[in-house]
């Protein structure tokens, strides 16, 4: 099976570790429809949004969608 190597790998890949857990907070402001459906849109980092996430769906999630960086100029 092919792999990328770069210089500078395993801290790529123990970043995670080193990037603060925050909490989700809730704009109500932002908010439209029923607040006890369960949906959620994220606006923010993907890897601090996905840390957020853990405690919450940990195990329970299949597919995540990301969209790709945009307006970061």
């Amino acid at each position: 099976m092919p792999t990328l190597n770069w210089i500078g790998k395993d801290a790529v890949l123990n970043h995670h570790k080193e990037v603060p857990f925050h909490l989700l907070r809730c704009d109500p402001k932002l908010s439209v429809g029923d607040p006890d459906s369960g949906n959620l849109l994220i606006q923010g980092d993907n890897l601090l949004a996905l840390k957020a996430l853990l405690p919450y769906y940990a195990g329970k999630v299949q597919l995540i969608y990301i969209d790709p960086p945009y307006n970061t100029g």
